[in-house]
């Protein structure tokens, strides 16, 4: 199973940036996914997921309206949209799945696979 983030950069303060998760060797559309970041010197947060139809998001307070997570069962891909960025969400992105996930509440500890991170920095 492999989890691969990317999309991250730089980017100013209000700009914007999509990142993408690709996913192979697990069946897609059987996993909750989500999207956590870990800032610099913090512990990871959960940030987004998205239920596993897509039908269904939820979001951490600190992003609701400005991101927007969607996924691709097609495509073997989840999106995390983000729009008027803050040097708050400096920050590496990591993209999950859960395949046991009975509700879009995720934790980090139940996570059964994990993507290698992304790095976003945003610039005042």
């Amino acid at each position: 199973v492999q989890l691969q983030a990317s999309g991250g950069g730089l980017v100013q303060a209000g700009g914007s940036l999509r990142l993408s998760c690709a996913a192979s060797g697990l069946t897609f559309d059987s996993y909750v996914l989500g999207w956590f970041r870990q800032p610099p010197g913090k512990e990871r947060e959960f940030v987004a997921a998205v239920s596993r139809r897509g039908g269904s998001t939820y979001y951490a307070d600190f992003v609701k309206g400005r991101f927007a997570i969607s996924r691709d069962n097609a495509e073997n891909t989840m999106y995390l949209q983000m729009h008027g960025l803050k040097p708050e969400d400096t920050a590496v992105y990591y993209c999950a799945a859960d395949w046991s996930a009975r509700s879009l509440l995720l934790a980090e500890k139940d996570m059964d696979y994990w993507g290698q991170g992304t790095q976003v920095t945003v610039s005042s």
